[in-house]
């Protein structure tokens, strides 16, 4: 076995062995044979790229472009066109599902389900490491820095799973990149060898060197050495250092990563997952809470609130945590003569629902729960430290019902500049269509309230605008557009559009996310489930504070200060819970089915399931019905750039820089003339053997049409090959590759559409390929008949060959 094929096999498994790493992480281990499957035919056609041979960079461009047609073909089949090629359908759903596992990765516990979002996550991540690590060590030969993709595979492993990953997945990772670096050859490990080894022995291969400790080679025993040493560093140093709050197996360290004022958050945006939860057909319960408010349908369960907009999206910028303190502070903004209550919740988290973040009453003024939590001051969010999740977690909340009158907003004092300047920020790629519309809604309002409401009943009902949860979801300055355009979407439209359009009007405006208040119980707890998550503005005013507003129709409820007259009797799907708090909130799940309506009609409503993660349905595609899709796919797509690529590749090798001996100056030279010939042939003008350097440079230029430039080109090449061909000491000629690009810059100037395109695609001079193989197989043949006993079994395989027809 080659060198280059050991490197090969190697970095296929060591691939493998760090991607064990991520099984304790998911259910079952299909994955990994899939991963697999689709890592070795990979693998293999970079080897096939390389035995061409092809550049470095076509042959990871190859390797590229299979990866995407594997996946394709294994994730997005029903998309792709003809069932294997990428089109944009095909990414589309790709991105779909790369969505759809970030939601699962931080939804489910671990080991979590394998969904088809988490597959094309931990499947694709394999093989685009392999990717990596194959085109370190096999493709630039550099295996050392080929153990930072290993690595990154390894610490994603150990950085999802609660309190790391085992000590074995490191190891097996380790040993990976330890066989990696035996394989990448002799040379490179003799030096180390004669500083830690002594001098060399017989030379042996990987397998003398794996074969026992007695035997083997000097680099051989020394990488054994080197790997020991950095395995031994690698176990104990996590545990000698206090510093550190987990070692690179998972370790705890004696800190709990609290601290006075410490810490800062870069918040992950919740919004990936909002769509697929209320597009699930059974509304999976996540929490349950208690309460003794008066008005159940105002208790929305606020996670955290995306304050900036940078055009793309809305997300919640980085802050500064505290400890939680025992009691909350003031509200921003809150006036004293605003009217206030002081209520209790329960909340209880189901073990399935497994969140950074910590839902809330907004504005919460007391938390009690156990854990490790951080406080955000500026948000009012707590937010889980070390690996703090809302995972079964119990809490109680005490929070403010802030009911501010109509007339108290109207009469709302102008914000703080620094707060006006930080929350109507817009990004320069927000179309004039979002600020021309707000103004044409909010005509006639007298003051920042009276646009709010106006925005708000524009969307809500007297806009036209439809509740639809399958529209595409997007968060940038676009989707904003076409939301107002096609008026079809659904909260996150909704809210980040009425935001976006109160921010023109110098209203300082958020998005907050959470859940609206769920639905009642028998037991007269009130139940959350996944299809109650949404998404709504809060708008600043002076002397109340962040204040609620709801455009999307059909969900949630309106606030009073934002109605003409408070109705009589509530709509709300949510029943008043008892005022009684001392009871536990129950945990259970709802035997209820709170699907919409719509929904129910179109069938969209499965039946009622225990809390917890479906099982995948989907088996994946055979190995074999893969293998032979790849293949068909390689055929179809490289075949017929073969030509191309050759011709590039006998055009760099000829153009390029050689040695400096004069023999070398004539192989150039002579490269130069070739290159210079084989481009007039894929012209259209072939090559006329019986002519003089100087008679074929004058042909060229004739038939080529040539310019003055490439003319003097073409002539000081011929000039120079004279002096080769017949000169006693031939004066090196300085400039040929640039002469010969001249050439065939001129040679392409002078050609139409139709003879440049088939130049590039279909070289006439790429026969030469055709010719050398037939050479070569005439050398075979002639250094076959002369071995001894050929002759004999030439007779034999001629007398099979009738035998058989």
């Amino acid at each position: 076995m080659s060198g280059r094929a050991r490197l090969a096999l190697s970095a296929y498994a060591a691939t493998l062995l760090a991607a064990g790493a991520l099984i304790p992480l998911v259910d079952g281990v299909g994955w990994l044979v899939q991963a697999a499957v689709l890592l070795g035919v990979q693998s293999g056609v970079g080897a096939l790229a390389r035995r061409v041979p092809l550049a470095r960079t076509l042959t990871i461009g190859v390797q590229t472009l299979v990866t995407l047609l594997l996946l394709t073909l294994v994730f997005a089949r029903d998309h792709a066109l003809f069932g294997v090629l990428p089109g944009p359908e095909a990414l589309m759903r790709l991105g779909e599902l790369l969505v759809a596992g970030g939601e699962d990765v931080g939804t489910y516990a671990i080991p979590a389900p394998m969904t088809d979002g988490i597959k094309l996550m931990v499947v694709g991540g394999v093989v685009l490491i392999g990717l990596a690590v194959d085109a370190l060590a096999v493709t630039f030969r550099s295996a050392a820095p080929a153990g930072l993709p290993l690595l990154a595979l390894y610490s994603v492993a150990a950085g999802l799973s609660d309190g790391g990953a085992s000590w074995l997945w490191f190891l097996l990772a380790a040993s990976g990149y330890l066989l990696l670096l035996l394989a990448e050859g002799r040379d490179r490990l003799s030096q180390w060898g004669r500083v830690f080894g002594g001098a060399a022995r017989n030379s042996g291969g990987l397998a003398d060197g794996l074969a026992g400790v007695g035997g083997g080679s000097s680099p051989v025993r020394t990488g054994r050495r080197i790997g020991v040493l950095a395995l031994g560093i690698a176990l104990v140093a996590p545990l000698a250092l206090p510093a550190l709050d987990s070692g690179l197996l998972g370790g705890k360290g004696p800190g709990n990563g609290r601290g006075s004022g410490g810490g800062t958050i870069s918040a992950v945006n919740p919004l990936v997952s909002l769509q697929n939860n209320l597009n699930q057909p059974d509304n999976r319960e996540v929490m349950t809470y208690r309460s003794n408010i008066e008005n159940p349908q105002s208790l929305y369960l606020r996670i955290l609130a995306l304050d900036e907009f940078n055009g793309s999206e809305w997300r919640s910028s980085t802050r500064r945590l505290t400890d939680v303190p025992d009691r909350l502070p003031q509200p921003t903004g809150l006036g004293r003569d605003v009217s206030v209550t002081e209520v209790r919740t329960n909340i209880s988290a189901s073990r399935s629902y497994q969140q950074t973040y910590l839902p809330l009453p907004y504005p919460a003024s007391e938390v009690r729960v156990g854990g490790r939590w951080r406080y955000e001051p500026e948000g009012r969010t707590l937010v889980g430290d070390d690996g703090q999740t809302t995972r079964g977690a119990s809490y109680e909340v005490g929070s403010l019902v802030v009911e501010p009158t109509a007339a108290q907003l109207a009469a709302a004092g102008p914000p703080p500049e620094e707060l006006v300047r930080e929350y109507t920020q817009v990004p320069g790629s927000l179309p004039g269509v979002v600020a021309e519309t707000a103004e044409q809604v909010t005509e006639g309002a007298s003051n920042a309230y009276e646009q709010a409401v106006k925005l708000q009943d524009w969307f809500a009902s007297d806009g036209g605008f439809t509740y639809d949860t399958t529209v595409t979801s997007g968060t940038g300055s676009s989707a904003i557009a076409r939301f107002l355009r096609d008026r079809e979407g659904f909260c996150i439209h909704f809210s980040f559009s009425m935001a976006a359009m109160a921010r023109t009007l110098g209203i300082p405006a958020r998005v907050a996310v959470g859940f609206t208040p769920g639905t009642m119980k028998a037991d007269g707890a009130i139940s959350v489930g996944l299809r109650d998550a949404h998404a709504w503005p809060e708008l600043y005013f002076e002397g109340v504070g962040w204040t609620r507003f709801e455009p999307t129709p059909s969900r949630g409820s309106t606030p009073s200060w934002t109605r003409p007259e408070v109705p009589t009797d509530s709509a709300s799907d949510v029943a008043q819970p008892s005022a009684d708090t001392s009871a536990e909130p129950s945990a259970a799940p709802s035997a209820e089915d709170s699907c919409p309506p719509q929904l129910r009609q179109e069938g969209g409503c499965g039946p009622s399931q225990e809390p917890g993660a479906a099982l995948p349905t989907d088996r994946g595609t055979p190995a074999g019905t893969v293998l032979l899709v790849v293949l068909a796919a390689v055929l179809v797509l490289v075949l017929p750039l073969s030509p191309l690529l050759w011709r590039t590749r006998a055009r760099n090798r000829r153009l390029g820089s050689g040695g400096r001996t004069p023999a070398d100056a004539a192989a150039r030279t002579l490269a130069a003339w070739r290159e210079i010939s084989d481009e007039a042939w894929d012209h259209g003008f072939a090559p006329d053997e019986s002519l003089t350097p100087r008679k074929a440079a004058a042909r060229i230029v004739r038939l080529g049409r040539l310019d003055s430039t490439a003319a003097e080109a073409v002539h000081r090449i011929a000039g120079s090959v004279e002096q080769v061909l017949y000169a006693p000491e031939p004066r090196p000629a300085a400039g040929l590759a640039e002469d010969a690009l001249a050439v065939r810059a001129g040679l392409r100037a002078s050609a139409g559409r139709g003879a440049r395109l088939r130049a590039t695609l279909l070289p006439r001079s790429s026969v030469r390929v055709v010719w050398a193989v037939a050479e070569r197989r005439t050398a075979l043949a002639e250094r076959w008949a002369g071995r001894p006993g050929a002759g004999r079994w030439t007779a034999r395989l001629r007398r099979l060959t009738r035998q058989h027809g």
